[in-house]
């Protein structure tokens, strides 16, 4: 029999565990911890829902609602948020798959305007039943980078990458795990300028960063020249597989042979390939129709381009189409 669960407390602790180690579409953002994770902070709105088949839990599907600014762009910017996509068996039937999507949106079509799955693996043989509980599809590109050790991490790198990393070394900088708050606090600001006047989009407050840091999974790597943080990654883990890049910036331009951005990225591929992880996840390159600077620096790094794409749902058409017109105009005069 199929159940549809609608309420953490519900979910077997001990199958959720199991589901997150032999899932094929595993990733850190479907774990209890993460959960918890955006349960903490408090201008996120976590939800999950899970199905279950005969007692045993086969599919999970766990993120938050946001939205942003002032009374009048939170009310056209209301969205649900799914990173890394829904943590399922390999062989959850499609009756189930769909019972928990149709549920899923029904519910969230309460809350928001719209509702974003972020791949971060294959989902291409559950497409169909995504489509069919009214989802589409929407092409997202990715890069995965190999770490099965340092050299190799490192050699897979262009040229001029790790000519960049080598000549900031020597001239200085240095990557560190930071703990402390003046550190997280400055990595903060600097990356605060980087989405204020390049990203062109809100960003999470300082308490997010303070918490991912103090995570069992999580980690804020710094780069530091004179003892002034210069650059940095934050990244959370999914036990021995992966290590995903979520936010990172670098001040470049502030002195000759000095690239903190690129530093930044590489700590992270660094930390992956020295502590025994599969791979390093860059958590999205745009899509592929979009020219897209991000994604050239991206590509700069060893990775294999991917493409596990995007689902999204529609939950109130009038208002997303105009909700996405008026946040498009409020950017373009920012």
């Amino acid at each position: 029999m199929i159940s549809i669960v609608s309420s953490i407390s519900d979910i077997n602790a001990l199958q959720w565990n199991e589901l997150v180690t032999k899932s094929p579409t595993a990733s850190f953002f479907q774990t209890r911890e993460c959960y918890d994770f955006y349960a903490s902070v408090s201008f996120l709105k976590p939800f999950i829902y899970a199905v279950t088949d005969d007692d045993m839990l086969v599919g999970l599907i766990s993120g938050y609602v946001i939205s942003d600014g002032n009374v009048f762009k939170q009310f056209f910017s209301r969205r649900a948020i799914v990173p890394g996509g829904l943590l399922l068996d390999a062989q959850i039937s499609e009756t189930a798959l769909q019972d928990l999507l149709e549920h899923t949106a029904r519910e969230l079509s309460k809350q928001a305007i719209y509702l974003e799955i972020r791949n971060y693996n294959d989902y291409s043989v559950f497409r169909a039943s995504f489509e069919s509980a009214g989802f589409s599809y929407k092409v997202h590109l990715n890069f995965h980078v190999a770490t099965p050790n340092l050299e190799s991490s490192l050699q897979k790198l262009s040229s001029s990458k790790r000519r960049q990393i080598k000549l900031s070394l020597k001239a200085g900088a240095t990557i560190e795990e930071t703990a402390t708050i003046e550190d997280v606090t400055q990595f903060y600001n600097l990356l605060k300028e980087l989405y204020k006047n390049k990203i062109k989009s809100p960003l999470f407050d300082i308490d997010f960063f303070f918490k991912l840091n103090a995570l069992h999974s999580g980690k804020i790597i710094v780069v530091k020249f004179k003892e002034k943080v210069i650059g940095g990654i934050a990244c959370v883990f999914l036990e021995n597989r992966v290590v995903y890049e979520w936010f990172v910036c670098g001040d470049d331009g502030i002195e000759k042979y000095l690239y903190p951005s690129v530093l930044a990225t590489w700590a992270g591929i660094e930390y992956a390939a020295k502590n025994g992880f599969e791979y390093f996840d860059f958590m999205g390159a745009g899509n592929p129709d979009e020219s897209y600077g991000v994604r050239e620096f991206k590509s700069k790094f060893g990775g294999d381009l991917v493409e596990h794409g995007r689902f999204i749902y529609i939950c109130k058409p009038l208002l997303y189409s105009l909700g996405k017109y008026i946040i498009q105009k409020m950017k373009s005069k920012k």
